[in-house]
Protein backbone atom coordinates (compact mmCIF):
# COMPACT_ATOMS: atom_id res chain seq x y z
CA UNK A 1 0.00 0.00 0.00
CA UNK A 2 1.29 3.52 -1.00
CA UNK A 3 2.06 5.89 2.16
CA UNK A 4 -0.14 8.71 1.18
CA UNK A 5 -3.10 5.70 1.21
CA UNK A 6 -2.32 4.24 4.55
CA UNK A 7 -1.59 7.56 5.74
CA UNK A 8 -5.34 8.67 4.54
CA UNK A 9 -6.72 5.32 6.20
CA UNK A 10 -5.06 5.77 9.35
CA UNK A 11 -6.44 9.91 9.90
CA UNK A 12 -9.96 8.41 8.78
CA UNK A 13 -10.15 5.71 11.85
CA UNK A 14 -8.53 8.17 13.92
CA UNK A 15 -10.37 11.33 13.63
CA UNK A 16 -12.93 10.25 16.38
CA UNK A 17 -10.32 9.74 19.16
CA UNK A 18 -8.25 13.00 18.28
CA UNK A 19 -11.43 15.27 18.97
CA UNK A 20 -11.50 16.49 22.21
CA UNK A 21 -14.53 16.18 24.80
CA UNK A 22 -14.03 17.61 27.36
CA UNK A 23 -16.15 19.32 30.17
CA UNK A 24 -16.11 23.05 30.52
CA UNK A 25 -16.43 25.54 33.62
CA UNK A 26 -19.71 26.70 31.95
CA UNK A 27 -21.66 23.49 33.18
CA UNK A 28 -21.97 24.09 36.63
CA UNK A 29 -24.97 22.19 37.75
CA UNK A 30 -24.95 18.78 38.87
CA UNK A 31 -25.13 15.72 36.61
CA UNK A 32 -27.81 13.61 36.94
CA UNK A 33 -27.57 9.55 35.01
CA UNK A 34 -30.29 8.01 33.59
CA UNK A 35 -30.73 4.42 32.50
CA UNK A 36 -33.42 3.15 30.48
CA UNK A 37 -34.65 -0.12 31.41
CA UNK A 38 -36.25 -2.30 28.60
CA UNK A 39 -39.48 -1.82 27.25
CA UNK A 40 -39.33 1.37 27.72
CA UNK A 41 -40.99 3.78 24.71
CA UNK A 42 -38.92 5.78 22.70
CA UNK A 43 -38.10 9.61 24.46
CA UNK A 44 -39.16 12.24 22.50
CA UNK A 45 -36.37 15.25 22.52
CA UNK A 46 -36.35 18.59 21.52
CA UNK A 47 -33.48 19.89 19.44
CA UNK A 48 -34.33 23.78 18.62
CA UNK A 49 -32.08 25.74 16.46
CA UNK A 50 -28.45 25.94 17.41
CA UNK A 51 -26.93 29.28 18.39
CA UNK A 52 -23.54 30.68 17.65
CA UNK A 53 -21.84 31.97 20.78
CA UNK A 54 -20.76 35.61 20.87
CA UNK A 55 -16.92 34.87 19.69
CA UNK A 56 -17.59 32.77 17.00
CA UNK A 57 -17.38 33.10 13.51
CA UNK A 58 -20.83 33.10 11.67
CA UNK A 59 -20.71 29.87 9.66
CA UNK A 60 -24.22 28.56 8.53
CA UNK A 61 -23.18 25.72 6.74
CA UNK A 62 -21.37 23.91 9.86
CA UNK A 63 -24.25 25.09 12.11
CA UNK A 64 -26.74 23.01 9.67
CA UNK A 65 -24.31 20.17 9.47
CA UNK A 66 -23.67 19.64 13.39
CA UNK A 67 -27.90 20.11 13.78
CA UNK A 68 -28.84 17.90 10.91
CA UNK A 69 -25.86 15.27 12.09
CA UNK A 70 -27.19 15.14 15.79
CA UNK A 71 -31.10 15.18 14.53
CA UNK A 72 -30.90 12.17 12.02
CA UNK A 73 -28.23 9.97 14.35
CA UNK A 74 -31.34 10.91 17.15
CA UNK A 75 -33.81 9.76 15.19
CA UNK A 76 -32.22 6.23 14.05
CA UNK A 77 -31.44 5.49 17.68
CA UNK A 78 -34.43 3.92 18.28
CA UNK A 79 -34.02 5.01 21.65
CA UNK A 80 -35.12 9.03 20.99
CA UNK A 81 -38.03 10.30 18.82
CA UNK A 82 -37.41 13.51 18.05
CA UNK A 83 -40.24 15.86 18.16
CA UNK A 84 -41.54 17.38 14.93
CA UNK A 85 -39.87 20.81 14.17
CA UNK A 86 -43.53 22.26 13.39
CA UNK A 87 -43.88 21.97 16.87
CA UNK A 88 -41.95 24.74 17.70
CA UNK A 89 -43.56 27.02 16.07
CA UNK A 90 -46.42 26.51 18.87
CA UNK A 91 -43.64 28.03 21.67
CA UNK A 92 -41.05 31.08 22.02
CA UNK A 93 -38.32 30.65 20.25
CA UNK A 94 -35.48 28.92 22.41
CA UNK A 95 -33.50 30.97 24.77
CA UNK A 96 -30.25 29.39 26.39
CA UNK A 97 -30.53 31.51 28.96
CA UNK A 98 -33.69 31.10 30.14
CA UNK A 99 -35.22 27.45 29.96
CA UNK A 100 -39.12 27.71 30.21
CA UNK A 101 -40.30 24.33 30.70
CA UNK A 102 -43.93 24.47 30.60
CA UNK A 103 -42.80 25.52 26.81
CA UNK A 104 -41.25 22.24 25.97
CA UNK A 105 -43.84 20.11 27.66
CA UNK A 106 -46.48 21.74 26.07
CA UNK A 107 -45.33 20.02 22.51
CA UNK A 108 -44.40 16.84 24.56
CA UNK A 109 -40.83 17.11 24.97
CA UNK A 110 -39.30 15.11 27.62
CA UNK A 111 -36.10 15.91 26.75
CA UNK A 112 -34.61 19.24 25.67
CA UNK A 113 -30.82 19.29 24.02
CA UNK A 114 -29.77 23.65 23.80
CA UNK A 115 -26.23 23.71 21.06
CA UNK A 116 -24.06 25.57 21.26
CA UNK A 117 -21.66 26.18 18.18
CA UNK A 118 -18.38 28.23 18.17
CA UNK A 119 -16.12 28.37 14.80
CA UNK A 120 -12.71 30.17 15.40
CA UNK A 121 -10.73 31.65 12.86
CA UNK A 122 -8.25 28.76 12.05
CA UNK A 123 -11.27 26.18 11.14
CA UNK A 124 -11.95 24.17 14.38
CA UNK A 125 -15.24 24.28 16.22
CA UNK A 126 -16.65 23.76 19.46
CA UNK A 127 -19.78 22.07 19.93
CA UNK A 128 -21.63 22.37 23.23
CA UNK A 129 -24.58 21.03 24.19
CA UNK A 130 -26.63 20.85 27.57
CA UNK A 131 -29.40 18.15 28.02
CA UNK A 132 -32.44 19.10 30.49
CA UNK A 133 -35.20 17.01 31.91
CA UNK A 134 -38.25 18.85 30.57
CA UNK A 135 -40.61 16.83 33.04
CA UNK A 136 -38.03 16.77 35.83
CA UNK A 137 -37.35 20.62 35.11
CA UNK A 138 -34.06 20.15 35.90
CA UNK A 139 -30.50 20.01 33.61
CA UNK A 140 -28.98 16.63 33.23
CA UNK A 141 -25.67 16.70 32.02
CA UNK A 142 -23.34 19.20 29.16
CA UNK A 143 -20.37 18.26 26.88
CA UNK A 144 -18.77 19.70 24.83
CA UNK A 145 -16.99 18.40 21.82
CA UNK A 146 -14.04 20.03 19.52
CA UNK A 147 -11.96 19.15 16.15
CA UNK A 148 -11.26 20.76 12.64
CA UNK A 149 -14.12 22.33 10.82
CA UNK A 150 -13.46 18.96 8.48
CA UNK A 151 -14.68 16.88 11.26
CA UNK A 152 -18.21 18.41 11.63
CA UNK A 153 -19.93 15.30 10.72
CA UNK A 154 -18.24 13.13 13.62
CA UNK A 155 -18.11 15.72 16.03
CA UNK A 156 -21.95 15.65 15.97
CA UNK A 157 -21.71 11.73 16.02
CA UNK A 158 -20.09 12.27 19.09
CA UNK A 159 -22.39 14.28 20.64
CA UNK A 160 -25.27 11.69 19.81
CA UNK A 161 -22.84 8.92 21.45
CA UNK A 162 -22.78 11.23 24.88
CA UNK A 163 -26.39 10.85 24.36
CA UNK A 164 -26.55 7.13 24.40
CA UNK A 165 -24.12 6.96 26.99
CA UNK A 166 -26.00 8.63 29.31
CA UNK A 167 -29.15 7.11 29.09
CA UNK A 168 -27.06 3.63 29.40
CA UNK A 169 -26.76 2.66 25.76
CA UNK A 170 -24.12 1.39 23.96
CA UNK A 171 -22.30 4.05 21.43
CA UNK A 172 -23.33 3.57 17.57
CA UNK A 173 -22.81 6.65 15.83
CA UNK A 174 -19.20 6.73 15.78
CA UNK A 175 -18.91 2.71 14.62
CA UNK A 176 -17.65 2.04 11.18
CA UNK A 177 -18.18 -0.94 9.24
CA UNK A 178 -16.24 -2.49 7.02
CA UNK A 179 -17.41 -4.14 3.74
CA UNK A 180 -16.13 -5.46 -0.12
CA UNK A 181 -16.76 -3.44 -3.11
CA UNK A 182 -15.49 -3.44 -6.49
CA UNK A 183 -16.24 -0.03 -7.29
CA UNK A 184 -12.07 -0.01 -8.30
CA UNK A 185 -12.24 -3.08 -10.30
CA UNK A 186 -11.73 -6.08 -8.23
CA UNK A 187 -13.13 -7.41 -4.68
CA UNK A 188 -11.20 -4.86 -1.92
CA UNK A 189 -11.79 -4.04 1.42
CA UNK A 190 -13.27 -0.52 2.12
CA UNK A 191 -14.84 1.30 5.56
CA UNK A 192 -17.46 3.59 5.99
CA UNK A 193 -19.25 5.21 8.78
CA UNK A 194 -22.70 4.14 10.25
CA UNK A 195 -24.63 6.14 8.21
CA UNK A 196 -22.70 5.04 4.99
CA UNK A 197 -20.15 8.53 4.80
CA UNK A 198 -16.66 8.85 3.92
CA UNK A 199 -16.41 5.44 2.24
CA UNK A 200 -12.68 4.63 2.24
CA UNK A 201 -10.72 1.57 0.69
CA UNK A 202 -8.41 -0.24 2.91
CA UNK A 203 -6.76 -2.80 0.72
CA UNK A 204 -4.77 -2.17 -1.93
CA UNK A 205 -3.48 -5.70 -3.45
CA UNK A 206 -5.46 -5.87 -7.11
CA UNK A 207 -6.88 -9.52 -5.63
CA UNK A 208 -9.63 -10.56 -4.29
CA UNK A 209 -10.18 -9.43 -0.85
CA UNK A 210 -13.65 -11.07 0.82
CA UNK A 211 -15.57 -11.69 4.19
CA UNK A 212 -13.86 -8.80 7.07
CA UNK A 213 -14.40 -8.86 10.62
CA UNK A 214 -13.79 -6.70 12.97
CA UNK A 215 -11.53 -7.49 16.32
CA UNK A 216 -13.38 -5.42 19.52
CA UNK A 217 -10.67 -3.19 20.52
CA UNK A 218 -11.63 -1.80 16.43
CA UNK A 219 -7.31 -1.72 15.87
CA UNK A 220 -7.98 -4.86 13.35
CA UNK A 221 -9.65 -6.58 10.29
CA UNK A 222 -9.54 -10.33 9.42
CA UNK A 223 -10.67 -10.77 6.03
CA UNK A 224 -9.89 -13.48 3.05
CA UNK A 225 -7.94 -12.84 0.58
CA UNK A 226 -6.42 -14.65 -2.88
CA UNK A 227 -3.66 -12.47 -2.80
CA UNK A 228 -1.07 -15.56 -3.37
CA UNK A 229 -3.76 -17.48 -5.59
CA UNK A 230 -5.36 -19.03 -2.69
CA UNK A 231 -8.26 -18.48 -0.13
CA UNK A 232 -6.00 -17.37 3.10
CA UNK A 233 -6.57 -15.85 5.94
CA UNK A 234 -5.19 -12.51 7.01
CA UNK A 235 -5.20 -9.94 9.54
CA UNK A 236 -4.99 -6.28 8.70
CA UNK A 237 -3.57 -3.66 11.42
CA UNK A 238 -5.47 -0.03 10.72
CA UNK A 239 -3.24 2.03 12.23
CA UNK A 240 0.20 0.98 11.09
CA UNK A 241 -1.01 -0.53 7.86
CA UNK A 242 0.53 -3.96 8.58
CA UNK A 243 -1.15 -7.09 7.29
CA UNK A 244 -0.47 -10.48 8.80
CA UNK A 245 -1.20 -14.10 7.24
CA UNK A 246 -2.93 -16.34 10.05
CA UNK A 247 -4.28 -19.38 7.89
CA UNK A 248 -2.97 -21.03 4.55
CA UNK A 249 -3.14 -24.49 2.56
CA UNK A 250 -6.52 -24.87 1.20
CA UNK A 251 -9.17 -22.75 1.89
CA UNK A 252 -9.74 -20.59 5.14
CA UNK A 253 -12.33 -17.81 5.42
CA UNK A 254 -15.55 -17.19 7.87
CA UNK A 255 -13.76 -15.78 10.78
CA UNK A 256 -14.77 -14.23 14.41
CA UNK A 257 -13.12 -13.11 16.91
CA UNK A 258 -14.12 -13.66 20.40
CA UNK A 259 -14.66 -10.71 22.74
CA UNK A 260 -11.37 -10.43 24.61
CA UNK A 261 -9.64 -10.60 21.11
CA UNK A 262 -7.63 -13.80 22.12
CA UNK A 263 -9.38 -16.13 19.98
CA UNK A 264 -10.29 -16.49 16.75
CA UNK A 265 -12.71 -18.86 14.84
CA UNK A 266 -13.10 -19.64 11.46
CA UNK A 267 -13.14 -22.30 8.57
CA UNK A 268 -10.71 -24.21 7.12
CA UNK A 269 -10.47 -27.56 4.45
CA UNK A 270 -6.91 -28.05 5.06
CA UNK A 271 -8.30 -31.98 6.19
CA UNK A 272 -9.75 -32.48 3.19
CA UNK A 273 -14.01 -31.13 3.72
CA UNK A 274 -14.73 -27.78 5.59
CA UNK A 275 -13.83 -28.01 9.30
CA UNK A 276 -13.96 -25.32 12.16
CA UNK A 277 -10.69 -24.23 13.95
CA UNK A 278 -10.34 -22.07 16.37
CA UNK A 279 -6.94 -19.94 17.00
CA UNK A 280 -5.22 -18.88 19.72
CA UNK A 281 -4.25 -15.28 19.00
CA UNK A 282 -1.57 -14.88 21.90
CA UNK A 283 0.29 -18.68 20.57
CA UNK A 284 -1.33 -18.32 17.22
CA UNK A 285 -1.92 -22.26 17.51
CA UNK A 286 -5.11 -24.12 15.82
CA UNK A 287 -7.56 -26.31 17.62
CA UNK A 288 -10.15 -27.94 15.16
CA UNK A 289 -13.46 -28.64 17.05
CA UNK A 290 -15.50 -29.98 14.28
CA UNK A 291 -14.84 -33.63 13.03
CA UNK A 292 -17.64 -34.20 10.42
CA UNK A 293 -17.72 -35.37 7.09
CA UNK A 294 -19.88 -33.34 5.83
CA UNK A 295 -19.82 -29.23 5.94
CA UNK A 296 -19.11 -27.31 9.16
CA UNK A 297 -18.83 -23.30 8.12
CA UNK A 298 -19.63 -19.86 8.89
CA UNK A 299 -19.03 -20.04 12.51
CA UNK A 300 -19.62 -16.92 15.23
CA UNK A 301 -19.12 -16.27 18.65
CA UNK A 302 -22.21 -15.96 21.28
CA UNK A 303 -20.90 -12.26 22.89
CA UNK A 304 -20.20 -14.28 26.46
CA UNK A 305 -17.50 -16.11 23.98
CA UNK A 306 -19.17 -20.10 25.85
CA UNK A 307 -20.72 -20.44 22.51
CA UNK A 308 -20.05 -21.11 18.46
CA UNK A 309 -23.16 -20.60 16.03
CA UNK A 310 -22.20 -22.51 12.65
CA UNK A 311 -23.89 -24.03 9.80
CA UNK A 312 -23.92 -27.92 8.82
CA UNK A 313 -25.74 -30.36 6.66
CA UNK A 314 -24.20 -33.03 8.50
CA UNK A 315 -28.27 -33.99 8.50
CA UNK A 316 -28.48 -33.73 4.94
CA UNK A 317 -29.19 -30.04 4.48
CA UNK A 318 -27.48 -26.83 5.87
CA UNK A 319 -29.30 -26.01 9.27
CA UNK A 320 -28.15 -23.46 12.37
CA UNK A 321 -26.19 -25.30 15.04
CA UNK A 322 -25.10 -24.24 18.31
CA UNK A 323 -22.00 -26.00 19.74
CA UNK A 324 -20.08 -25.32 23.19
CA UNK A 325 -16.56 -23.18 22.40
CA UNK A 326 -14.15 -26.60 22.83
CA UNK A 327 -17.09 -28.17 19.97
CA UNK A 328 -19.33 -30.11 22.65
CA UNK A 329 -22.94 -30.27 23.00
CA UNK A 330 -23.66 -29.62 19.70
CA UNK A 331 -27.49 -29.03 18.77
CA UNK A 332 -29.20 -28.13 16.03
CA UNK A 333 -31.75 -24.83 16.24
CA UNK A 334 -33.55 -24.57 12.62
CA UNK A 335 -35.43 -27.27 10.81
CA UNK A 336 -37.60 -25.83 7.96
CA UNK A 337 -36.04 -24.75 4.70
CA UNK A 338 -32.78 -26.78 3.47
CA UNK A 339 -30.12 -23.95 2.77
CA UNK A 340 -29.34 -21.82 5.88
CA UNK A 341 -26.27 -19.40 5.77
CA UNK A 342 -24.59 -16.62 7.59
CA UNK A 343 -25.30 -16.70 11.26
CA UNK A 344 -25.01 -13.66 12.97
CA UNK A 345 -25.36 -13.59 17.01
CA UNK A 346 -26.85 -10.39 18.07
CA UNK A 347 -24.41 -8.46 20.36
CA UNK A 348 -27.12 -8.27 23.62
CA UNK A 349 -26.62 -12.72 23.57
CA UNK A 350 -30.85 -12.94 22.59
CA UNK A 351 -31.08 -13.50 18.87
CA UNK A 352 -29.16 -14.75 15.77
CA UNK A 353 -29.77 -13.44 12.72
CA UNK A 354 -29.42 -15.82 9.41
CA UNK A 355 -30.08 -16.06 5.60
CA UNK A 356 -32.49 -18.94 4.46
CA UNK A 357 -33.03 -19.73 0.91
CA UNK A 358 -36.25 -20.42 -0.54
CA UNK A 359 -36.40 -21.40 -4.44
CA UNK A 360 -34.54 -18.60 -6.09
CA UNK A 361 -34.88 -15.80 -3.35
CA UNK A 362 -32.74 -15.56 -0.38
CA UNK A 363 -34.38 -13.50 3.10
CA UNK A 364 -32.58 -12.55 6.64
CA UNK A 365 -34.14 -14.20 9.54
CA UNK A 366 -34.13 -13.52 13.59
CA UNK A 367 -33.99 -16.43 15.89
CA UNK A 368 -34.99 -15.25 19.28
CA UNK A 369 -32.95 -17.61 21.84
CA UNK A 370 -35.07 -16.65 24.79
CA UNK A 371 -38.35 -17.91 23.44
CA UNK A 372 -37.18 -20.29 20.07
CA UNK A 373 -39.32 -17.86 17.80
CA UNK A 374 -38.76 -17.30 14.10
CA UNK A 375 -39.66 -14.18 12.66
CA UNK A 376 -38.65 -12.43 9.00
CA UNK A 377 -36.92 -9.46 8.22
CA UNK A 378 -36.45 -8.75 4.78
CA UNK A 379 -40.00 -9.81 2.20
CA UNK A 380 -38.38 -8.97 -1.27
CA UNK A 381 -37.65 -10.27 -4.35
CA UNK A 382 -33.50 -11.33 -4.94
CA UNK A 383 -31.19 -11.69 -2.60
CA UNK A 384 -30.49 -10.02 0.56
CA UNK A 385 -27.52 -11.49 2.43
CA UNK A 386 -25.01 -11.35 5.14
CA UNK A 387 -26.80 -9.84 8.13
CA UNK A 388 -24.21 -7.96 10.89
CA UNK A 389 -25.24 -6.39 13.62
CA UNK A 390 -25.34 -2.75 14.94
CA UNK A 391 -23.68 -2.95 18.53
CA UNK A 392 -26.75 -1.71 20.25
CA UNK A 393 -29.04 -4.89 18.72
CA UNK A 394 -31.19 -2.51 17.28
CA UNK A 395 -30.12 -2.47 13.93
CA UNK A 396 -28.75 -5.21 11.17
CA UNK A 397 -26.72 -4.08 8.26
CA UNK A 398 -27.14 -6.42 5.07
CA UNK A 399 -26.49 -6.81 1.50
CA UNK A 400 -29.01 -7.17 -1.02
CA UNK A 401 -29.50 -7.57 -4.99
CA UNK A 402 -33.04 -6.03 -4.83
CA UNK A 403 -32.25 -2.87 -7.03
CA UNK A 404 -29.97 -5.19 -9.19
CA UNK A 405 -26.51 -4.49 -8.15
CA UNK A 406 -25.69 -5.86 -5.15
CA UNK A 407 -25.60 -2.93 -2.12
CA UNK A 408 -25.85 -2.51 1.69
CA UNK A 409 -28.60 -1.27 3.42
CA UNK A 410 -29.48 -0.75 6.89
CA UNK A 411 -33.15 -2.09 8.74
CA UNK A 412 -34.19 -1.82 12.49
CA UNK A 413 -34.33 -5.05 14.18
CA UNK A 414 -38.20 -5.16 13.28
CA UNK A 415 -38.13 -4.59 9.41
CA UNK A 416 -38.59 -0.81 10.04
CA UNK A 417 -36.55 2.10 8.46
CA UNK A 418 -34.97 0.56 5.28
CA UNK A 419 -31.79 2.91 4.39
CA UNK A 420 -29.41 2.21 1.59
CA UNK A 421 -25.79 2.99 2.35
CA UNK A 422 -24.01 2.09 -0.91
CA UNK A 423 -24.26 3.25 -4.58
CA UNK A 424 -21.46 2.43 -6.61
CA UNK A 425 -20.28 -0.69 -7.99
CA UNK A 426 -21.21 -3.94 -6.13
CA UNK A 427 -20.95 -3.69 -2.21
CA UNK A 428 -21.48 -6.59 0.10
CA UNK A 429 -19.97 -8.23 3.02
CA UNK A 430 -20.72 -6.04 6.01
CA UNK A 431 -19.35 -6.10 9.42
CA UNK A 432 -20.14 -3.41 11.68
CA UNK A 433 -17.23 -2.63 14.11
CA UNK A 434 -18.40 -4.23 17.36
Amino acid sequence: MKLEKRMLIICLIAAVSMMTAVRLPIHAQQEVRIKITEGMPMIPVALPEFYFSPQSVVDEVIKTELYTTLWDDLAYSRVFKTVPKEYYSFIPKHDPSQINYKDWASIQANILISGQVEVSTDQRIIFSINVYDVKGEKFIFGRNFGGKQEFATLIAHRAADAMMTYFGEKTIFTTKIAFVSTRDGNDEIYIMDYDGKRQTRVTYNQDIDLLPNWSFDREKILYTSYRKGNPDLYMFYLYTGKTELLATGQANYSADWSREGDRIVYTSTRTGDAEIFIKDMNTRKDKQVTFNTAIDTSPCWSPNSREIAFISNRNGTAQVYLMDAEGSNIRRITSEGVRHDSPEWSPDGAQLAYTLMIGSGIDIYIYNLKNNTISKLTENAGRNENPAWCPDSRHIIFSSNRSGAYQLYTVDYDGANLRQLTSGGENKMPAWQK
